[in-house]
């Protein structure tokens, strides 16, 4: 018998509804347009009705999303109209509530949470009342709906305490009645709650939950929880993995003609770019943003203006081309964003209006606009609260009054160091640092204008390497990442197969590549990362390093300058163009590279060669050279800084056969200093695969070391090695390495069963004293804002290894092993490693590029 009009119009309901919750929009509108028009052939049935209410009730919520609220309450009214004519009193009043609690929805989404809470607890309400909800599975998915939708209406507009009962209610009734799907949502909203109060760990830590519950949702929900991830990455600093997460959703979103998510996910888009200094991308993605938003006269559109603004009065502040057009706009949006109850927002327009006018010399007006802002709420972000002491430093320089605006700097950078020491895994402290970057800047040009050196060295150390200046905490077995790490090897190890056997590889790397950033996520949900160091002090760091120097770099307003440390007295000097330091550091760096093969032919050795002692011979003339009279015949600890943290210092000729170490900051090597000389009790040898030499380099070491350890072949698996890795004096690992730029604690030593990353070094229980790493560029370092300079070896150090002896290019097998047999002879004779490297570079500095990071 054929079915009535009537159930297959709830048929098209019931497919249009499911489109709808996989924001499978268009898809849905279509659906249950087809339901609407079959109803309006049957005017007598009684159930039309309700089902008909209900694909208005869909509909609108469609619409809403692909075209905006006005449209979406003219469905919701005709909705209404419906209900009422449900001749089941009950059954009138739960559609009522519903329809409320749709519009309520599409309200909180427009931009309006404040608004939307009444109607939403609407449905709470009803279904609170009823006596039958407990036993019918239907109205407890309604009642975990309205909650989960009521906790984000409530969280937005910073009631807590309610938002957080609404979502501790929907997780434990989904654990009591086994419900996994709200408990996904559950955590999800926890997510979303911890962001908004900016605990941005524990909000990473409730998106992998959901992610975990939820490990086959449709696009529509991964792109949301893509777009919330990396907000709270953006908030954190991390702009570039953002970027990521969010390239891969925008092509599908717009395949599939999202509406204001799409709209949400291009302005998110644009604040990462605005964060990496991207402005035009910055301008074209909230441009894009903007016009959507506009469309569906969506609240959201203020905050794409905000951005745009942001992008145009940076770009006006690089030019200094400021017009007083760009001032009345920063404050009219911020006026219209206060109207919204965009209180944070509002007012980071208006700061963003005092800086242009400070700018401009407009004193006065800048101080009254500062006059008119409270201080920050407690859950005001920590990039707007560095905004505003931005502001209040710049105005204070402006007046002329350079110690308030260093006062300024500093409580700003100690906020930023308070939330940098609640972060856990250190590529989250390391990131931190981008909210700090232009009041550091600002703080080291206004020293440097009373040329006083040992005030700069204090700065310095301030703005300066401070994922480096923690005291790791012992490391928490996690099983998770461990399996993790597992499934990593497992798929390196079939990927290098398949290449060497010439078989197709692409979803292999693409395997891997999604396994690596599900690994890095686990790593920063970790508890903190260590606790912090003090800051060193000038005159600890003159005792600690006796008859050494020490030399910092920093680059401000296109200067080097360096700050000379040695013989009890500080002193600056000024090395001429950055951007000339930075182009010759690189160019010695790809020279190093091609210089590296073991068997170049003779006449490319030469020209690859006397470029290499060309750049070298540039670098020693404006670094080395004008700081002769400073630093003598002195061993030397360089901080470096940007593109110099490649420079084998080795290599320049002013530095021939002279010990050098590297550090990131001086609290770092003050701490090494301090961990005590380690004697070479517990010796690892380790020879990795593939290297042709490396079996008899190992064997000539052991002769070194009559105590040694040696693992290779078969014995020379990762777990073996991290063991013994595990609280060594010495070790030392000749195998592949390989630098990650995008990612830098995925750099990785090669063993025999796969990989060994940094990500795992930093939570040994005790890290090795000295490690040696004859591989290629793992001393080389990802540099963050802030002189932040992640990589193998940075990770080693951080995690509290004295001493590490790398090198930063590529470095050939041969020259390798002759390196590393005259380091260890000298040490076996009682030299200390810089000493030790710097005899064995001294023989042939431009193929064993190796540098002493560390205490040398």
């Amino acid at each position: 018998m054929r079915a009535s009009v009537v159930d297959r119009a709830r048929e098209l309901l019931n497919r249009g509804s499911a489109a709808t919750a996989a924001y499978r929009y268009p898809t849905a509108i279509r659906t249950l347009r087809r339901g609407l028009s079959l109803l309006d052939r049957e005017q007598t049935d009684p159930a039309r009705h309700e089902v008909r209410a209900q694909l208005l009730r869909f509909l609108a919520a469609c619409v809403g999303e692909t075209v905006g609220l006005s449209a979406a309450v003219v469905h919701l009214d005709e909705a209404r109209t419906e209900a009422k004519a449900v001749p089941d009193r009950e059954a009138s009043a739960l559609l009522t509530a519903l329809i409320d609690y749709s519009h309520g929805v599409l309200v909180m989404r427009s931009g309006q949470p404040e608004r939307s809470v009444a109607m939403i607890s609407a449905l709470v309400d009803h279904l609170e009342a009823r006596s039958d909800v407990e036993e019918d599975p239907r109205l407890i998915h309604l009642l975990m709906m309205a909650l989960t939708s009521r906790s984000y209406a409530t969280g937005a507009i910073r009631r807590r305490d309610e938002a957080t009962r609404d979502l501790e209610r929907v997780i434990t009734v989904a654990q009591q009645r086994d419900l996994p799907l709200w408990h996904g949502w559950g955590m999800y909203g926890l997510g979303n709650l911890h962001k908004q109060c900016g605990e941005l760990v524990e909000a990473l830590r409730c998106y992998d939950e959901t992610e975990r519950v939820f490990p086959d949702m449709d696009f529509g929900l991964l792109a949301r929880l893509r777009f919330d991830q990396a907000e709270a990455m953006l908030m954190i600093g991390l702009s570039d993995e953002a970027a990521k997460y969010l390239d891969e959703a925008l092509p599908v979103m717009r395949q599939q003609r999202f509406g204001q998510e799409l709209a949400e996910v291009e302005m998110l888009r644009a604040t990462a770019a605005l964060q990496d200094g991207e402005l035009d991308l910055a301008r074209r993605m909230a441009r894009a943003s903007y016009r959507k938003l506009l469309r569906r006269k969506s609240t959201w559109a203020l905050m794409a203006a905000l951005i745009m603004l942001w992008a145009d009065g940076r770009h006006a502040l690089e030019t200094g081309r400021i017009p007083v057009s760009l001032v009345e706009r920063a404050l009219q949006l911020s006026d219209q964003l206060g109207d919204n109850h965009l209180v944070d927002e509002s007012r980071l327009a208006r700061l963003f209006a005092a800086r242009l006018q400070i700018r401009r010399r407009r004193l006065a007006e800048a101080e009254e606009l500062l006059a008119q802002m409270p201080g920050p709420r407690a859950v005001t972000p920590i990039d707007h609260r560095m905004q505003r002491r931005l502001c209040l430093a710049e105005l204070a320089v402006a007046k002329g009054n350079l110690r308030s605006a260093l006062i300024h700097a500093k409580l700003g950078l100690g906020e930023l160091g308070r939330v940098r020491d609640r972060m856990g895994g250190l590529e989250l402290v390391s990131a931190t640092a981008v909210h700090g970057r232009e009041l550091g800047e600002l703080a080291i040009r206004l020293v440097l204008q009373g040329n006083n050196a040992r005030r700069l060295f204090n700065w310095l150390e301030l703005t300066r390497a401070q994922s480096y200046r923690y005291e790791p905490l012992e490391s928490i077995e996690d099983s998770e990442i461990a399996q993790r790490l597992s499934d990593v090897r497992q798929l390196s190890r079939i990927l290098l197969r398949a290449r060497l056997n010439g078989e197709p590889s692409a979803d292999l790397q693409a395997q891997l590549t999604r396994a690596l950033r599900e690994m890095n996520r686990l790593g920063w949900r970790e508890h903190k990362w260590g606790k912090p160091r003090p800051i060193a002090g000038v005159a600890e760091v003159l005792a600690a390093l006796g008859d050494r120097a020490m030399v910092n770099f920093v680059a401000s307003d296109g200067e080097m300058i360096a700050v000379v440390l040695a013989g009890g007295v500080v002193r600056m000097r000024r090395l001429g163009s950055a951007q000339d330091a930075f182009d010759a550091a690189q160019k010695l760096h790809f020279d190093l590279n091609a210089l590296a093969p073991d068997h170049l032919p003779a006449p490319l050795a030469e020209v690859i060669g006397a470029s290499a002692r060309r750049e070298a011979g540039k670098l020693d003339a404006q670094l080395i050279q004008p700081l002769a009279d400073l630093v003598g015949s002195r061993e030397l600890v360089f901080v470096p800084t940007g593109a110099l943290y490649a420079v084998p210092w080795g290599v320049l000729p002013s530095l021939h056969g002279r010990p050098t170490v590297t550090v990131p900051s001086a609290t770092t090597w003050l701490a090494a200093a301090g961990s005590g000389q380690a004697a070479a009790r517990t010796v690892l040898l380790v020879h990795g695969p593939g290297l042709d030499f490396a079996e008899g380099e190992i064997d000539r070491l052991a002769a070194h070391h009559e105590t040694a350890t040696v693992l290779k072949g078969d014995a020379a698996t990762t777990a073996a090695v991290l063991y013994r890795l595990d609280g060594a004096d010495l070790v030392h690992i000749a195998a592949h390495g390989e630098h990650e730029p995008e990612n830098a604690l995925f750099s990785r030593l090669e063993l025999v069963d796969g990989p060994i990353f940094a990500h795992e070094l930093g939570r040994l229980r005790k890290p090795p004293a000295r490690v040696v790493l004859a591989a290629c560029e793992l001393a080389l370092n990802r540099i963050r804002p802030g002189d932040e300079a992640l990589g193998f070896a940075g990770a080693m150090l951080a995690g509290g290894t004295r001493t590490v002896v790398a090198v930063t290019s590529k470095v050939g097998d041969e020259a390798s092993a002759a390196a590393m047999g005259d380091y260890h002879r000298a040490l076996a004779a009682g030299a200390a490693p810089a000493v030790a490297l710097a005899e064995a570079m001294a023989k042939d500095p431009y193929r064993r590029p190796f540098v002493c990071l560390g205490f040398g």
